[in-house]
């Protein structure tokens, strides 16, 4: 069962998951490619969560396990953060489409072990 101070982390993630979701659902990768404001706003949710991810496993290691990839998410926003002149557009819409689904379900699951 997560601490109350986890569960503040695994909402704002599961929150920036949910607001990516509803900027990009019905949109294309063209669409994504060619809209600044909408990449700007999915580069600054997947910011959020990398960020909280990092501090919930700072705080409770044994999430790790319950999270695929937890690595690669903190990772994921390091390269967003640190180096963004690289970042491609490709990956990040490969990221929404192929692994926010999973993410957003693993904290959910994690949020409901309280209820």
């Amino acid at each position: 069962m997560p601490s109350r101070e986890a569960r503040k982390y695994l909402y704002d993630i599961a929150e920036a998951a949910d607001y990516i979701a509803q900027f990009t659902d019905g949109r294309t990768y063209e669409e994504y490619h060619t809209n600044p404001m909408l990449r700007s706003a999915v580069e600054r949710q997947f910011e959020i969560i990398g960020e909280a991810l990092n501090q919930l496993l700072r705080r409770e290691p044994g999430i790790r396990e319950k999270i695929s990839d937890a690595s690669l998410v903190i990772a994921f926003r390091n390269r967003l953060i640190h180096g963004y002149a690289s970042v491609s557009d490709e990956v990040v819409w490969g990221v929404v489409e192929g692994y926010l689904p999973v993410l957003s379900s693993e904290v959910r699951a994690l949020l409901r072990e309280d209820e």
